[in-house]
């Protein structure tokens, strides 16, 4: 089973490695969710910022207008 979180939008087949985990489908970007949001823990994992809102996410699909973090 694969989960998303609520907050960022990563994905993982273990629940406990996303910071709000859901096993429900999650149609919609992440954009708007800030960094206060994400984990501690998780915040190094995410790999793109969305350009318009600076909303990060480790998986550029949830991202409006993504870039990779440098």
């Amino acid at each position: 089973m694969v989960y998303s979180c609520r907050n960022c939008g990563a994905s993982a087949e273990d629940s406990s490695k996303l910071c709000n985990p859901t096993d429900e489908a999650l149609n919609h970007k992440f954009c708007g969710a800030s960094p206060e949001d994400i984990c501690d823990g998780k915040l190094v994992e995410m790999n793109f910022v969305c350009t318009i809102c600076g909303s990060f996410s480790a998986d550029s699909a949830t991202l409006c207008s993504p870039d990779q973090v440098d």
